[in-house]
């Protein structure tokens, strides 16, 4: 593997790219083998593969999605019972009470991101290696190898090469702000990478003593990443047919996916997180849809891909998860938990163990009065009560007029002005 596009920073998922990049790499070769040498089958196959690899964070998170299809409600009624209290005696107690539902269902208010935070980098490190396949792939990149050797011994080939890129719309800004001095052979494929089937020969016109070889190596290259009906990975689909077929089938197939994850799972109505997914589960297959139709076709060749297979994925999970009985899994989370506690040594009969068994179904979403306002109003009414018979003026019970008079007779009676 060689080391182009590390001329910038690789970050923290460099790492994990890096793998990524060898599975791809090896998909290659081993359809070279068989004298099958295509980006576009490698791509469906390496992301039937990544995605695979995921597949024990994925059923892990079925799991807790359909424990929070029980748990969801008792805390929104935890909600709504100190909806617009904001003292820290209140945030105490809904933060216990919270706490206890967890506890009672032996689960824990981080569960359900874990596992998209782990598959979040992987699929951003996904996302790098098919932009960039030529940095991970050793056979392309002695491709593009070939004519970037060419670039770089042609005198002042920095700004022709600048300039034909430019005309096409492919930026060389971090490029060449990188360099210095004449450009290296992976700064000439960083850029030529991005030139689709239609700029080559635009390319071959700004060095006409190696037009010869970039047409060669350019046809090899727009060979390998061909796919169905003539389209090439490289090139945008925009809204001609048929590579407008990869932006509908992207949108199409993961509107169909989050119908099928979220197919066994109540909607809790009073919970307002609902309506947010409900609206996110519209709207990401739309914008998947119009991302499509402005990045190459490789990057939507793999969002169809991947939904495709978490389609069949998601078909098998919802058999499995129909078979998974509900207080079985919570009797399971449960034992764990108490298991993780007494690993840390935090002893399993505490009182949030108590709260635990609380049921929340019984919770009274009533206003509660503050004990100690209450004892404050008893002694006021008392008052109200022994001076009312003194008062010439009659009042309405309940009315402003009614209270502002029972404060004046409380004052008068402790001799305040």
């Amino acid at each position: 593997m060689y080391s182009v596009f590390l001329t910038q920073s690789g970050g923290m998922l460099a790492p994990i790219s890096y793998i990524l990049g060898l599975i791809m790499n090896a998909l290659y070769e081993f359809l070279s083998f068989f004298g099958i040498a295509n980006v576009g089958l490698v791509i469906i196959l390496f992301t039937f593969i990544t995605r695979g690899l995921m597949i024990p964070l994925t059923i892990k998170q079925q799991k807790y999605t359909k424990l929070s299809s029980k748990m969801n409600p008792e805390i929104t009624k935890i909600n709504a019972k100190y909806k617009g209290k904001r003292d820290p005696e209140s945030m105490q107690k809904m933060q216990l009470e919270t706490q206890a539902v967890y506890e009672k269902y032996g689960a824990s208010p981080t569960a359900g991101c874990l596992p998209l935070l782990i598959q979040l980098p992987i699929m951003f490190a996904l996302y790098a290696v098919i932009r960039n396949i030529p940095a991970y792939v050793n056979d392309i990149y002695k491709l593009y190898e070939g004519i970037a050797n060419g670039i770089v011994d042609i005198p002042g080939h920095v700004e022709v090469l600048t300039k034909a890129a430019t005309e096409v719309g492919v930026s060389t800004t971090k490029f060449t702000e990188i360099a210095s001095g004449p450009m290296s052979i992976n700064h000439i494929i960083d850029i030529i990478s991005k030139f689709t089937s239609e700029q080559w020969g635009e390319l071959a016109e700004h060095f006409p003593t190696i037009q010869n070889l970039i047409a060669s190596k350019s046809g090899e290259i727009m060979h390998i990443n061909s796919f169905i009906g003539g389209l090439n990975i490289l090139d945008k689909p925009g809204f001609s047919f048929p590579g407008i077929l990869i932006p509908v089938l992207a949108a199409g197939l993961q509107f169909l996916q989050t119908k099928l994850m979220t197919a066994n799972t109540p909607t809790d109505k009073d919970n307002p997180m609902a309506s947010s997914m409900s609206t996110m589960n519209t709207v990401m297959p739309l914008m998947s849809g119009i991302f499509c139709v402005m990045l190459p076709m490789g990057i939507g060749l793999y969002w169809v891909a991947g939904s495709a297979f978490a389609i069949l994925q998601q078909i098998v999970i919802n058999k499995h998860m129909d078979k998974i009985d509900v207080d079985t899994l919570i009797e399971k989370n449960k034992m764990k938990s108490k298991k993780k506690r007494a690993r840390k040594g935090i002893n399993t009969n505490a009182s949030i163990e108590e709260l635990a068994k609380k049921q929340t179904k019984s919770i009274d979403t009533a206003p509660q009065v503050n004990k100690s306002t209450s004892g404050y109003a008893n002694s006021v009414k008392k008052n109200y009560d022994s001076s009312k018979s003194n008062s010439d003026t009659s009042y309405k019970s309940g009315g402003i007029a009614d209270y502002a008079n029972l404060l004046k007779n409380r004052n008068n009676n402790k001799g305040d002005k």
